[in-house]
Formats: structure tokens, C-alpha cells, sequence
């Protein structure tokens, strides 16, 4: 049960949602006083809303007892023949793919950063177009869902990634197939464009409100196998003086993200904006939100210009070695570079 379902007034819900307790599990970890503080309500009133929330908790829990809050058990045997059949989305350029392991990989958060114009939304768009390739092409025949905190998603662009998704298709169908020509009348980029469920958040707590609401959202459309946030940054650096809020926001929402990717084994993308940091008295590039943010993802993939060529760096991950590979944004999407320079700078 989420704080928007308790029975209180609606400012009441508000003020919660605007401190971050987003879930009722973040409500009973704090004493009646902590909330009375955080969400400017008397210290009866937040007992009575803690009361409520632990009411509620009860009542989702078998025979009242709290033998839900532990899931069962798994063992590393099956953990690793998990990972032998997991499932990939390619970014249509091999080289990064090849760095990659075989593409963004599905029940895992992986967060792309860089500076402006590298191409974090292009590659965005072409992760929502490429999940919905059929299965015998190689792909998910997934869908998609694409939270906008920017504006900047463009459906002309869509539509150019979606049809040359297509042609790529019917060209590997002529290679390798006879019959191509029942699969390329049932993919038309119509259909590609109904399979991106497109949300777009104009706050910070309308992103933590559409992110708790994805675990509904998805459950009903269970072809849904990757999410993109594009990007997770924006609301959260505009006018933000409470950083221990922000922090505590940022962390409950990345968990949400993390329990989304896992139980419903999709893929998850947040894009991220590019910040500067003093580091022995020179200021470099960093990706924005602090260096504790990158805990919250599994895979952390830093785009930068090297001259005019775009390349994206592995800077963190359990499972890849850190590498570079460089990529093109072209007008049919991302795909493989063309230049022959190998000198690798970053940022």
C-alpha cells in the first residue's frame, strides 16, 4: 500500500510525498516527533499517521504477522544459471555492445551520463525502439516505458530510429531468410510507437509519485522490458536547498528502480547530466548527483568527446572491465563509428 491510499486529507498525503515518505515502510522507520518535524504537522498528528500506516502494513501481511517482509532464499547455483540466459537490448552499434557484454542488460539500473549534445537521449530513444525487436531477430519483442523530466524527447526522432530499425530488419531477414516478408508487414513503425508508454514528469514529486506507481503499471503490461528516465537529474538540482531530503528521495527512488528491475527482469536506464568538481584544486567533469549516487546503479557508462568522435567508458561495474568504444549518432540512430582514431581522452 502506498502513503496516497492512507485514509487522511489529501494536504496531509502531499506533505508526505513532498518529504519523501513515498512508501508506508518509510513512515514506521521514523519516531512520531521525527515527522511531526519533516512534514510540519503537530506531534498527535503524526502519531496518528504513523498509527494508520502501521495498521495498513498489517493488513497486507499473511495472518498479520511480518513473515512477507523476507522473500525466499536463493542459491548461487541458481543465481548463475540466471545469468546464463539473461537478456540483452542492443544499442545498435556492436562496438559498444561488445564493451557491454551484449547490450544494456535486463534486471539490472544502468545509468549513462555526459555533458549536453553527446547523446544521452538518442540513445535513450534507441533503447525504446531496439526492446520491441522480435525475438527472432534476436530481441526482447518488448515494450517500453520513456518518463520525460526534460522535454526533450521527439517523436519525428522516434520515428526515423523506428524506421530504420525496420530496414535493418528486412536486410538480415534477406540474408538469412526466405520468408522476410511476413515479418516486415508485421513490424510498421505504428506499432512501435503504441509499445512506448511515454510519461512526462514536470516535478520531483511527480517523478517519485509516477516511479511508485510503476510497480501497477507494470504488473498490467508485463511486456514492459525497460524503463528509461531521461533524465533523473533535472528536477532534483533545481532548488533544492534540504540535501539531506534530497538525498534521502534519491536513495528510496533508486530502490524502487533496483526492485523493478529485478522482479519483473527488465531493464532499467536512467540518464544523468554532467556536474563540476573541485579535485586538488582543478575542477573536473563528474556526473551530477555525488558520489554516492553511484551506488545506486549497477552499471555506471560515462559518454565523452574525444576530438569530434563520441566514445562511452564502463567507469563502474560489478561484471565488465573497464573499457571505451566509440559510437555515432547518425539519422538513423546510434550505430558504429567511422572514424579511425584510436587516441582515447577522457572528458
Amino acid at each position: 500500500m502506498e502513503v496516497g491510499m492512507l485514509p487522511i486529507s489529501s494536504s496531509k498525503r502531499g506533505k508526505l510525498l513532498a518529504a519523501g515518505y513515498t512508501t508506508l515502510d518509510a513512515i514506521a522507520r521514523v519516531s512520531p516527533t521525527h515527522l511531526a518535524r519533516d512534514i510540519d504537522v503537530s506531534d498527535g498528528e503524526a502519531l496518528e499517521i504513523l498509527n494508520l500506516a502501521t495498521k495498513a502494513s498489517a493488513l497486507e501481511r499473511p495472518n498479520g504477522t511480518h513473515s512477507a517482509v523476507v522473500g525466499g532464499g536463493q542459491t548461487a547455483w541458481d543465481m548463475l544459471n540466471d545469468e546464463k540466459f539473461s537478456s540483452y537490448i542492443t544499442t545498435s552499434c556492436v562496438d559498444l555492445d561488445n564493451i557491454l557484454g551484449g547490450g544494456i542488460k535486463c534486471t539490472e539500473v544502468t545509468e549513462i551520463g555526459g555533458v549536453p549534445g553527446i547523446g544521452k537521449t538518442q540513445i535513450g530513444i534507441q533503447l525504446a525502439v531496439n526492446v520491441q525487436i522480435p525475438r527472432e531477430y534476436g530481441g526482447l519483442g518488448g515494450k517500453a516505458i520513456y518518463i520525460d523530466t526534460e522535454g526533450s524527447f521527439m517523436v519525428e526522432r522516434v520515428q526515423q530510429v523506428a524506421e530504420a530499425c525496420i530496414e535493418d530488419m528486412a536486410e538480415y531477414s534477406h540474408h538469412f531468410h526466405k520468408d522476410f516478408q511476413t515479418c516486415d508487414v508485421k513490424m510498421h513503425h505504428n506499432n512501435i510507437f503504441e509499445n512506448i508508454f511515454y510519461f512526462r514528469v514536470c516535478s520531483y514529486t511527480e517523478q517519485i509519485a509516477l516511479i511508485n506507481y510503476l510497480d501497477k503499471f507494470v504488473t498490467e503490461n508485463k511486456d514492459v522490458k525497460i524503463i528509461v528516465v531521461d533524465s533523473v537529474t533535472f528536477h532534483f538540482r533545481q532548488d533544492f536547498d534540504d540535501m539531506p531530503l534530497r538525498t534521502r528521495l534519491l536513495g528510496e527512488m533508486a530502490l524502487n528502480l533496483m526492485k523493478l528491475a529485478k522482479r519483473f527482469c527488465l531493464a532499467v536506464v536512467m540518464l544523468n547530466q554532467v556536474t563540476t568538481k573541485c579535485i586538488e584544486g582543478s575542477f573536473q567533469l563528474t556526473l551530477a548527483l555525488g558520489d554516492s549516487w553511484s551506488h545506486s546503479c549497477t552499471n555506471r557508462i560515462i559518454l565523452f568527446w574525444n576530438g569530434n568522435e563520441r566514445y562511452a567508458f564502463i567507469d563502474k561495474s560489478p561484471s565488465l572491465k573497464a573499457a571505451s568504444a566509440p559510437y555515432s549518432v547518425t539519422t538513423r540512430g546510434i550505430r558504429n563509428s567511422t572514424s579511425s582514431c584510436k587516441r582515447i581522452k577522457m572528458m
